[in-house]
């Protein structure tokens, strides 16, 4: 098993950066799954909670890694958003809107999962390595959809 010392300063702020990224996401997607309007009310309404559940799950997933490597997560909404590259949305975007936005912030977290991952992979931390790539790995399905979801409008 990995620990504090074996494990790159470089690493342990992706980690937390994309355990924030992730607060901040799941945030948005809660937003568009409440407030997504038009004929594609039933399908995003729905494909929008799938997505955030998602992303509790990875939010957790990385702060308990972080907790493994007795290293510290981002604790609160205030420190998740001061770490978090990606932005939150205040707009009230309409439903393609809110796909492509929802695109564009997995290409940034699978951007930075795939970093991660190499990162990891330079310490031998075998397990954050399989954590990154195994969200990135999920995420890249939901891009497929997503776009195509979008060159059907």
């Amino acid at each position: 098993m990995a620990t504090a010392t074996l494990t790159s300063v470089s690493v342990e702020q992706a980690l937390r950066t994309l355990q924030s990224d992730y607060a901040v996401f799941y945030q948005k997607l809660r937003t568009y799954h409440w407030t997504v309007r038009g004929q594609q009310f039933f399908l995003l309404h729905e494909q929008f909670e799938k997505l955030y559940q998602h992303a509790a799950d990875a939010q957790d997933s990385l702060a308990e890694r972080l907790v493994t490597l007795d290293l510290q997560p981002a604790k609160t909404l205030k420190d998740q958003l001061a770490t978090a590259r990606l932005k939150e949305d205040s707009t009230s975007p309409d439903a393609n809107s809110m796909i492509r936005n929802v695109l564009s912030d997995l290409t940034s977290l699978n951007q930075s999962l795939r970093e991660l991952a190499r990162q990891a992979s330079q310490t031998s931390d075998v397990t954050t390595l399989n954590l990154a790539d195994g969200i990135a790995d999920g995420n890249e399905k939901t891009m497929w959809m997503l776009r195509a979801l979008l060159n059907k409008q």
